[in-house]
């Protein structure tokens, strides 16, 4: 199965290795793209987890499923990232994630903050750009989960 972090890998040789515990995201990006692949399979321990010592304290896994309650995740696309340095705060990744919420389509474009902790690469922060939120889909506009297929055709099917 395709990875759902868009990466065109398998699943398994991609994020699942992460998710699972087997190994540390090496990068921020992978951080990234495991984090996204996380929230599309509901695995909120993971997701916090990855978050940084600071974050993790005001945050639980139950509180991360209520916050993505009706969200159908479709597709990420990494924009721009920093090269990285693990003594560095100023690791950076830029993303726009596509999802459904509620019927609706929605983008969250962010330019997320990472810093290596004691265990690997963590989450610290987020700004989030002012082109994040509803997308008006019209029925003959290409779907946002990248199927190429008209959103009429695809994913407009499934609300």
């Amino acid at each position: 199965m395709n990875c759902y972090c868009d990466s065109g890998l398998w699943f398994s040789s991609c994020c699942e290795p992460y998710i699972s515990g087997q190994q540390n995201a090496p990068s921020p990006q992978a951080l990234m793209r495991s984090r996204y692949s996380a929230y599309c399979i509901e695995n909120w321990q993971y997701i916090l987890h990855t978050y940084g010592e600071r974050q993790r304290q005001s945050l639980s896994a139950s509180d991360l499923q209520a916050s993505a309650q009706n969200t159908r995740w479709q597709r990420l696309e990494i924009v721009a990232t920093s090269d990285y340095a693990t003594n560095s705060q100023n690791n950076l990744v830029e993303f726009k994630a596509y999802y459904l919420f509620e019927g609706k389509a929605h983008v969250l474009h962010e330019t997320s903050r990472f810093e290596y902790q004691q265990d690997g690469w963590r989450y610290t922060t987020g700004v989030i750009h002012d082109d994040s939120g509803i997308i008006k889909l019209g029925r003959n506009d290409k779907c946002l989960c990248g199927s190429e297929k008209k959103y009429k055709q695809c994913c407009m099917r499934l609300q």
